[in-house]
């Protein structure tokens, strides 16, 4: 007996300029969560990947020389609104914490150096925030097209005896 309920795999995009800590982050979620993880040294590389697939949660570096955090993350929400936005710094600024999260839907601010443990924390919990958004669409949308499905019905009986 087959199992129909395969479970799709959650994607997580990181975006740094330094190579040395996207590796340092996808191997530590590599071996402590089931996530694929995608990296990236290029903002514009990572906004064309995530035009093409689907991202469930992006990390991204706040100073990068072609494009700063948030200016990132403010596109990655023009194309996926549902992503779960993180930003990570080594510069504890919390006026720039504010301003993200207001301007971009931030969900969360982790400082450099990261605790690998908080990380995992923040990232599966911004995945699960994710998914719940996206279950809230789909449920919606089937009350929509009920709630249709109901006023055509009511339509039709009211011709029937009119």
């Amino acid at each position: 007996m087959s199992d129909n309920s395969q479970k799709s795999v959650e994607r997580v995009l990181i975006l740094d300029d330094e190579e040395m800590v996207l590796t340092s982050i996808r191997s530590f979620l590599e071996l402590e969560t089931d996530y694929e993880i995608v990296t990236f040294t290029s903002a514009s590389e990572a906004l064309e990947y995530t035009k093409k697939n689907k991202i469930n949660l992006v990390v991204s570096d706040y100073l990068m020389p072609d494009m700063d955090g948030i200016s990132f993350l403010a596109k990655m929400r023009e194309i996926d609104p549902n992503a779960t936005r993180i930003i990570l710094t080594g510069y504890a600024d919390k006026e720039n914490a504010i301003k993200a999260i207001n301007d971009v839907g931030l969900f969360q601010y982790i400082e450099k150096p990261w605790d690998n443990d908080n990380l995992k924390l923040v990232i599966r919990n911004g995945i699960d925030k994710q998914k719940l958004l996206s279950e809230l669409e789909s449920k919606v949308g089937e009350i929509k097209k009920a709630y249709g499905d109901l006023e055509g019905l009511h339509r039709n009986i009211l011709k029937a005896f009119a």
